[in-house]
């Protein structure tokens, strides 16, 4: 799964969690990453050069959408909202300490359980782009309706 999917997950999650309540939203983002990498989503570990152009490029789009979100959700949420999206991203860590330290940073049996568990597919890119499109609207959404009703007090 695309890291900016499991980002936009997590500030659903934080959104959807009583404000302040950063243990129970890292623990369900957490909980959301491995749920998201059981269903089918995109992957192209073959093509190592292609994983690598869209993982930087993701990367970067997730990096965005956390600072974004973070800066958007009202104040009484940004604690349970970062959380959460910390937790939905801390398993895909493995991947650039491989990268730049040559290992992981998790145990094996996580990581063998992490990998046991995807259904990756090169051709389901589109599909997970998609993905993110509706994830930001749900999100927007979400924020919206929660500075509308602030206002309305």
């Amino acid at each position: 799964m695309l890291i900016t999917n499991h980002v936009l997950t997590g500030a659903v999650i934080g959104l959807a969690v009583p404000p302040r309540r950063c243990v129970t939203a890292t623990t369900l983002g957490l909980a959301s990453h491995f749920a998201l990498d059981a269903v089918p989503h995109w992957g192209a570990d073959q093509d190592k050069r292609l994983f690598l152009r869209v993982a930087v490029v993701d990367g970067l789009c997730g990096l965005a959408a956390v600072g974004l979100v973070a800066r958007v959700v009202p104040s009484s949420r940004r604690a349970s909202v970062i959380a959460a999206m910390l937790g939905s991203c801390l398993p895909d860590a493995d991947k650039p300490a491989q990268l730049f330290f040559g290992r992981s940073p998790f145990p094996p049996a996580i990581d063998e359980f992490h990998a046991r568990i995807q259904d990756e597919s090169p051709d389901r890119l589109r599909n997970e782009i998609a993905v993110a499109g509706r994830l930001g609207a749900a999100v927007a959404l979400v924020v919206g309706a929660l500075r509308l009703a602030r206002r309305c007090r």
